[in-house]
C-alpha cells in the first residue's frame, strides 16, 4: 500500500472507530460472556462455577416451567400475529381509497405507535380494570355483567391480544406503502376479465404485498418471543402464571432467582427456538410469496 492508500485507511478506521468499539463491547462481549455463563453455575454473588450443559439439561429435561412457558409464547405468537397481520392489511386496504380527509384518518390511526410501550401499558392497565375501567363500564351499560380482563386467568390472554391490536398502525403504514406500489395495470386486467372485489384481493392485491407480509410476519415471530414489557408493567406474569412469557420468566431467572446461568441458557434456547421458526417462514416463503421480476 501505498503512503496515501494508508493514511486513507487509517483515516476511515478512525471514523469507524466509535461504531467498531461499541459493537465490541456492547454486542460482541455480552454475546460472548452470555455464551460462557450459559456453561457455568453462575449466582451473581460469586464466582461462576463451570458446569457444562448442565443448564440446558435442566431446563429441557426437569424445569416443569420451560416449556409450559414456551408452549404458551407460541400459542400467543399464533392467535396474536395472524390477527395483526389481517386487520393491518384491512385497515390499510381501507386507508388507501381516494377520499378527502383521509391523511387525518391515517394520522389517527398511526398515533397509538408513537406511545411508549411503558405508558401504553399503563393507560391500558387503566381501561381494562375490572372495578372502574372504561372497558367494563362500556360492557355493562351493553350487557350488564363485568370481565375480569388481568384479572381472570381466561381473559387475561386476550387482554394482551386486543392491547397488542391497539398499535397495528405501525403495520398499516408499510402495506399502505405497498399497496400503493401496486400497478393499477393490474387490476384493470382483472376487471376486464371479469374478477370480482375477492378474485381481486386474492389473485393481484396479497400476491404483489406478500415480500411486505413476509417481513412482517418474520418481525412478528421474533417480536412475541421476546414479548416482556406489557406483561411486567401491567400483570408481573399473573394471575397464576397466565401471562408469563418466557422473556419474563428469563429475567425473573436472571434478575429475581440469581440463576445467572440458566438465565443465559436460556436466552441462548430461546435464540434457538425463533432461529427455528424463523427459517420455517423462510422455506415456506417460496409457496406464497411473490416477486416481480
Amino acid at each position: 500500500m501505498s503512503r496515501v492508500e494508508r493514511s486513507r485507511l487509517v483515516a476511515g478506521l478512525l471514523f469507524l472507530s466509535p461504531w467498531l468499539i461499541g459493537l465490541l463491547l456492547f454486542t460482541a462481549y455480552p454475546l460472548l460472556a452470555s455464551l460462557y455463563y450459559s456453561l457455568t453455575d453462575y449466582a451473581v454473588l460469586r464466582p461462576p462455577r463451570f458446569v457444562g450443559l448442565a443448564n440446558y439439561v435442566y431446563l429441557l429435561r426437569e424445569d416443569e416451567y420451560f416449556w409450559r412457558f414456551a408452549v404458551f409464547n407460541t400459542l400467543f405468537m399464533f392467535l396474536e400475529l395472524p390477527l395483526s397481520i389481517a386487520l393491518g392489511v384491512g385497515l390499510a386496504m381501507l386507508l388507501n381509497q381516494r377520499l378527502r380527509g383521509m391523511a387525518l384518518f391515517r394520522t389517527i390511526f398511526y398515533i397509538p405507535v408513537l406511545v411508549p410501550a411503558i405508558a401504553a401499558s399503563l393507560l391500558w392497565l387503566w381501561l381494562l380494570n375490572p372495578q372502574f375501567g372504561l372497558a367494563n363500564q362500556m360492557l355493562e351499560s351493553v350487557t350488564h355483567e363485568r370481565i375480569g380482563w388481568l384479572a381472570d386467568p381466561f381473559w387475561s390472554k386476550p387482554s394482551f391480544i386486543v392491547m397488542d391490536l391497539w398499535g397495528i398502525g405501525g403495520g398499516m403504514v408499510i402495506y399502505l406503502a405497498a399497496l400503493q406500489g401496486v400497478p393499477e395495470h393490474l387490476y384493470e386486467a382483472a376487471l376486464l376479465d371479469g374478477a370480482g372485489p375477492w378474485q381481486r384481493l386474492r389473485t393481484v392485491t396479497l400476491p404483489m404485498i406478500s415480500p411486505v407480509i413476509f417481513f412482517s410476519v418474520i418481525m412478528g415471530v421474533i417480536g412475541t418471543f421476546q414479548y416482556f414489557t406489557q406483561t411486567f408493567v401491567m400483570t408481573k406474569g399473573g394471575p397464576k402464571l397466565s401471562t408469563t412469557f418466557f422473556a419474563l420468566y428469563l429475567f425473573r431467572n436472571a434478575f429475581e432467582y440469581f440463576r445467572m446461568g440458566t438465565a443465559c441458557a436460556m436466552a441462548w434456547l430461546l435464540f434457538a427456538i425463533t432461529l427455528v421458526a424463523t427459517i420455517i417462514v423462510f422455506r415456506s416463503s417460496a409457496r406464497w410469496v411473490y416477486y416481480e421480476q
